[in-house]
């Protein structure tokens, strides 16, 4: 339990416990080393009552009410023996701050319920369905056949001289007067400092009253779009992270994709009377779609995922990296190379340091470790498995890579071998693997969103 005033244990003392922690800690009463510490500090008395407001929303937020007493007692007693020590009290303070706003959050957070289970499941049941006809694009039949048609009213922010985007200045077509009131009372921004920003009204809640989705292309080093949300609430549109993120902070944002490299859609689909984002994160051999709630704090989402295994191939026609030249493969290389791929699946995941080395090490090895695995990889490629490939008398570290599972109709899936000899520069060698994929299991659970629709 949180005192803003003096610990006291006794069995008596909870009512004044009560009354502290309403009014604050009180100075002029400060009789602990700590509190006289806390009180000739600012920062330090700033983190207290910092402490206080957090401890008391979470206290009408929370349901379990005398499990966080009894770990604030626990945390004040840990307090305490850092006496007059600042940074002690500092550091204690900081990382007990961290754990009650994320158990506030909690608290505070949406809880997916029957008619969110309902649709995860029957979502479920489309891609089992929809697999029987396109048993390579399932999902993505599945996700398109509950997206939503053109809703609502779109338009574009402004730029300034500098090509910095703006708000409108002038009332958008399709919006009202009312809405356009609301609007220019609630100082919508984008959801990132730069880059082009468009605003779609549309109903997300079934209030009868457009909500607001903005999206940005923030450009930079993943090439990154973000997506956030604000509901109408009367006469203005709040933020829907407002209560518990800093406005300019990217924890406001819903979800966002990085076209460098990942694998990541959404989709906005309707279900059961009811408005989801459909966030698909991609990866090797599986799929996930988080059923985001386009307006509420979402930490436990409903989640269907869907597991694939690849007939991989090595095409005969080669290209040279870095240019539109072909080739055509020797047919023993061909088959050494299709060989090795063809068990991949039984090992996808296994990139780093294995126990064994993949080839063996010479007594004349400078670096053993080379030996081990294949090394480290550029972010915007997913490594997928690290293997031996034995080409006439030479032993190559090989590794499987590719896009995060991006998968096509005309070559299905592209991937990448990567061969290197250890210790021997300029060895290294690349070929083009293809492969098609066919689903070997559908799930569904609740928990925490990956990939861009992380979690608070």
């Amino acid at each position: 339990m949180y005192i803003k005033g003096r610990y006291i244990v006794s069995t008596c003392a909870l009512l004044f416990f009560q009354q502290a922690l309403a009014t604050g800690m009180d100075c002029t009463k400060a009789a602990s080393a700590v509190e006289h510490a806390i009180c000739a500090e600012k920062s330090l008395y700033e983190l207290d009552a910092r402490m206080g407001a957090t401890y008391r929303k979470l206290m009408s937020a929370t349901p379990i009410q005398t499990e966080v007493k009894k770990a604030q007692r626990q945390w004040l007693k840990a307090r305490d023996q850092c006496a007059d020590n600042i940074g002690c009290l500092n550091q204690r303070y900081q990382d007990r701050l961290q754990v009650l706003h994320g158990q506030w959050i909690e608290a505070v957070a949406y809880k997916p319920d029957d008619i969110d289970r309902q649709v995860m499941e029957d979502l479920q049941l489309r891609v089992r369905e929809m697999s029987k006809e396109h048993p390579e694009f399932a999902l993505e039949r599945a996700l398109d056949s509950l997206t939503l048609g053109e809703v609502g009213s779109s338009f574009s922010a402004e730029l300034d001289q500098d090509e910095q985007p703006l708000f409108p200045t002038t009332i958008p077509k399709g919006v009202t007067q009312a809405e356009w009131k609301a609007l220019q009372a609630s100082d919508i921004k984008g959801a990132a400092e730069s880059g082009p920003t468009s605003y779609t009204l549309m109903d997300l809640d079934g209030d009868g009253q457009r909500d607001l989705i903005v999206e940005t292309y923030a450009g930079g080093t993943g090439m990154f779009h973000y997506t956030e949300t604000w509901r109408r609430v009367d006469s203005r549109f709040i933020r829907r992270a407002a209560e518990i993120a800093p406005e300019t902070s990217n924890d406001s944002v819903l979800f966002y994709t990085n076209d460098r490299g990942a694998n990541q859609s959404a989709y906005l689909i309707g279900s059961h009377g009811r408005i989801y984002f459909a966030y698909r994160n991609g990866s090797y051999g599986e799929d996930q779609v988080f059923l985001l709630n386009p307006l509420k704090i979402n930490r436990q989402v409903p989640t269907v995922s869907v597991h694939y295994d690849y007939r991989l191939t090595i095409p005969r026609t080669q290209h040279l990296e870095d240019s539109s030249k072909a080739y055509e493969l020797e047919p023993s290389l061909q088959k050494v190379l299709a060989n090795a791929v063809t068990n991949v699946n039984a090992t996808a995941g296994v990139t780093g340091r294995h126990k064994q080395p993949l080839c063996p090490i010479p007594q004349s090895a400078r670096d053993s470790e080379e030996y081990y695995s294949y090394g480290a990889s550029y972010y915007a490629i997913e490594p997928v498995a690290d293997f031996p490939v034995i080409i006439g008398e030479d032993c190559f570290v090989a590794r499987l890579i590719n896009w995060f599972g991006s998968y096509d109709e005309k070559t299905g899936l592209f991937a990448q071998l990567t061969l290197r000899k250890p210790e021997a520069e300029g060895q290294e060698r690349g070929y083009t693997v293809n492969g098609r994929r066919h689903i070997t299991r559908i799930s569904t659970s609740v928990g925490k969103a990956e990939g861009g629709a992380e979690t608070l």
